[in-house]
């Protein structure tokens, strides 16, 4: 999740997800991709959260010192605004909601409403455990906290209605990252890995994997934290854009029909 990780640590989260997705992705159908369109992307923006939102994106980063909340234009990846997230806090997912950008942080277990237009801070909140990521679908939103379950929060008073264990073939699938509604599904980075899961928001089952090992960044996703995280969806234009951390492109993809099991 961020350069803070010991190499032991990382070694272990990466052979514990392998442990656990390897079987699971012996009969879960994998997808391919497509890329439509290359856009620039601030190769220093250590993305967290990415929206697609009137013509623009909303993105945060990460790391102690360095998170933004940005509105960043598409065609250039020109940042047009942004705002620093306060001292000493790992800025994590972001979501808007009504007149508002809800954000988390990482283990500091505090998140902030901002102002959509103004990016001034409205309110503060707390919550119990990891924030990861946030996406919504309308009447709720929904959180990620590098588990295998997902929290569907009310977006007022931001409390548990319900909550969800994401499976692939029956085991769990951990480390869900940067989320994403799209047509009725959500979609969710798998962090260490290039894979994006399509996940039934009713039975929390894995409908597919997305595969973007194809994508030009992708192997630097082996040497450290460069790793993919970052989905973002134009409705009105059905887009869906995807980045990584510290990657210098973000890309349209289209997905490929789907194909057999990865074996």
């Amino acid at each position: 999740m961020s350069s803070r990780f010991d190499l032991l640590r990382r070694a272990l989260a990466a052979l514990a997800l392998l442990a656990l997705a390897a079987p699971a992705m012996a009969t879960t159908p994998i997808e391919g991709v497509q890329v439509r369109a290359t856009y620039p992307h601030d190769p220093k923006a250590y993305t967290e959260g990415l929206v697609y939102l009137d013509g623009v994106l909303l993105e945060s980063t990460g790391l102690v010192g360095q998170s933004t909340i940005r509105r960043v234009r598409l065609k250039d990846g020109a940042v047009i605004q942004s705002l620093s997230v306060p001292p000493g806090l790992f800025g994590e997912g972001i979501v808007n909601w009504g007149g508002d950008i809800v954000s988390l942080t990482w283990r500091d277990q505090v998140g902030f409403r901002w102002d959509l237009k103004t990016f001034a801070l409205k309110k503060t909140f707390s919550y119990v455990g990891e924030g990861w990521a946030l996406t919504s679908n309308g009447k709720s939103l929904i959180m990620s906290d590098g588990s295998a379950t997902l929290k569907f929060l009310d977006p007022v008073s931001l409390k548990l209605v319900r909550h969800i264990k994401v499976t692939a073939d029956g085991r769990p699938v951990a480390n869900l990252n940067e989320l994403e509604w799209v047509k009725g599904e959500i979609l969710a980075n798998v962090w260490q890995t290039n894979l994006i899961a399509r996940i039934d928001p009713r039975s929390g089952a894995v409908k597919a994997f997305i595969d973007l090992s194809a994508l030009p960044e992708a192997p630097l996703t082996r040497a450290g934290d460069s790793v993919l995280n970052g989905i973002a969806y134009d409705r009105e234009h059905d887009r869906l854009f995807v980045t990584g951390k510290n990657w210098p492109h973000l890309y349209q993809i289209a997905l490929k029909p789907l194909g057999g099991a990865k074996r």
